[in-house]
């Protein structure tokens, strides 16, 4: 997949990724890439940073805890990450119908 493709939607992906879980950053990571069947395989360089921004937005929330002798900090989201998801989610509804009615293949409506 093009990287120019997740432009403006890498904060949507990160939030979904984190619903209603909590998760340490490398977990993120499998996780976008799970559940696009492979076709997200984001760089650390371009995750990390994207986090700590939402997080100094207050979208998300980290701690650092300790796994198998590894301190890991992992991120959840706050409830205004839980908002700016549901809008993000919508948002997308929108975006993809209207897409959808260009580029789905179906006939052009007659003109009145």
């Amino acid at each position: 997949m093009k990287a120019d493709a997740l432009r403006g939607h890498l904060d949507a992906l990160l939030l979904a990724v984190l619903d209603g879980r909590q998760l340490h950053g490398y977990a993120i990571i499998e996780a976008l890439q799970a559940r696009s069947g492979g076709a997200l395989d984001l760089p650390t360089g371009t995750v990390y940073p994207a986090l700590r921004r939402l997080e100094r937005g207050g979208l998300l929330v980290s701690e650092w805890s300790t796994v198998g002798g590894r301190k890991r900090r992992t991120y959840r989201l706050t409830p205004a990450g839980t908002r700016a998801l549901a809008t993000e989610r919508s948002a997308w509804r929108e975006f993809t119908a209207a897409i959808d009615g260009i580029l789905g293949g179906g006939p052009w409506p007659t003109q009145a």
